[in-house]
């Protein structure tokens, strides 16, 4: 009896000096609840952003509508402000957003991506695209926010003690996405085909979080919504089936001519204003913003902003006129090679309902449905990330009946697309930031 007790008490010492669970770990519910936090941030200043940026279109439109000239002065001097602004003030503020977080990802020092990504950084990439948004440039506040959405996120783990600076920051990117559309499949999605083109199942639990803290704060502020609006038809018959072989091969024929002109003009405006940065970079952003407030007044100022309402009409069973679709993309080319801080989503998905509608008008077919595969195509082809392109389409329009003529239409834009383009288009621009660094 006494050797039975002598052979127990170390195993009763044992159970007594285990540690605690790792899930009771003070540190790491630090850590959490300062994630947990900052995705909430993330959807908060993405609902004010967008608030802004409508605010930002209505007060362009009001000013244009006092003299129907003053988009002649105020777009070069809106461009040339930005961009100045963007080279001196907030360096890493320019562009879209999105190739600044594809960068910061494959950076290993905090100083170099603390470049690419910080509240200095996002604060200049909200003020800066509003400034655009109301000198009439053909920009969205999607791609920003997902610059925004990641520099929150990265600042806060910093603070808290996380040192997975990439999971950071394709959290933080997928939360902006989720927030800014309405749509956290597309958010997570978009993380793992565009951001990272791989993912590791340690991510998982970041993104999915950051993705439903910040769906659920936009949420409760905006309510839930479908960003374009109900489609009006659907695809039907021979008819319907050759429209979404068309919407994608012309979508992605446009996305890769917007995709190659982007980063030829991007190489050939930095080599050019290497000489002299301060004259050259505002006389590049004075001459862009002189040929969209050319083409927008020439268009009747369909052309001008985000181009939301014109997306949405046509989704909604609108024609749009013939030339609506390549100005838009012109503008839109326009407006991102002036080096303001500003995205390309909106503008797109504009572009694609425009030659969505431009098909309807040679085939007859349904203008909604046509307006969706065009957007799908369009859309595939200009990101080359088809999955992407289909499931935000999806979230933003509600229309499931759809589903497979989108797919269809998505994966046809892309495959044209890339066969012209190998390079996709955000990688591409995310090159040079990380030779710089």
């Amino acid at each position: 009896m006494l050797l039975r007790l002598k052979l127990k008490r170390p195993r009763i010492r044992r159970l007594v000096d285990q540690p605690a669970p790792a899930w009771l770990s003070r540190d790491l519910w630090r850590r959490r609840i300062a994630f947990w936090v900052g995705a909430a941030m993330i959807g908060l200043v993405s609902v004010a952003f967008a608030f802004a940026a409508d605010q930002a279109q209505l007060l362009f439109q009001w000013m244009t509508g006092k003299a129907i000239w003053l988009p002649l002065i105020l777009a070069p001097l809106g461009f040339m402000l930005c961009a100045h602004l963007a080279r001196t003030v907030f360096p890493g503020a320019a562009g879209s957003g999105i190739q600044q977080a594809i960068a910061a990802c494959e950076l290993n020092d905090a100083a170099s991506r603390s470049r690419l990504l910080s509240l200095r950084v996002a604060v200049g990439k909200i003020f800066l695209t509003l400034i655009g948004i109301a000198s009439g440039g053909s920009i969205g506040r999607e791609g920003p926010t997902v610059q925004i959405g990641a520099a929150i996120m990265l600042k806060v783990g910093t603070i808290a003690g996380a040192d997975r600076a990439r999971g950071l920051i394709l959290a933080g990117s997928a939360a902006g996405i989720s927030a800014a559309f309405n749509a956290p499949l597309a958010g997570i999605v978009f993380a793992i085909e565009e951001m990272s083109r791989s993912f590791e199942q340690k991510t998982a639990g970041l993104v999915l979080s950051a993705v439903i803290i910040a769906g659920l704060v936009s949420l409760g502020l905006v309510g839930n919504y479908d960003y374009f609006g109900q489609v009006s038809g659907s695809v039907k018959g021979v008819e319907g089936w050759l429209m979404v072989l068309f919407c994608g091969l012309f979508g992605g024929l446009a996305g890769a001519l917007f995709g190659k002109a982007m980063l030829w003009g991007t190489r050939q405006i930095r080599i050019w204003t290497s000489a002299m940065p301060g004259r050259r970079t505002l006389l590049v952003a004075g001459l862009c913003g002189l040929a969209v407030a050319v083409i927008g007044l020439a268009t009747g100022g369909s052309t001008f902003g985000t181009g939301y309402e014109h997306a949405r009409s046509a989704i909604e069973g609108e024609l749009l006129p013939w030339y609506f679709a390549p100005a838009k993309l012109v503008v839109t080319l326009l407006s991102s090679l002036s080096g303001i801080p500003g995205g390309i989503f909106a503008p797109s998905l504009a572009v694609g309902t425009g030659i969505g509608s431009l098909l309807a008008l040679v085939f007859g077919a349904s203008a909604g449905v046509a307006a969706l595969l065009g957007m799908a195509g369009y859309f595939a082809g200009v990101v080359q990330a088809p999955i992407t392109a289909f499931v935000i389409i999806l979230e933003m329009t509600a229309d499931s009946a759809d589903l497979i003529p989108i797919m269809c239409a998505s994966v046809i834009g892309y495959s044209v697309s890339s066969l012209l383009v190998p390079q996709s288009l955000y990688h591409g621009l995310a090159e040079p930031l990380l030779k710089k660094e």
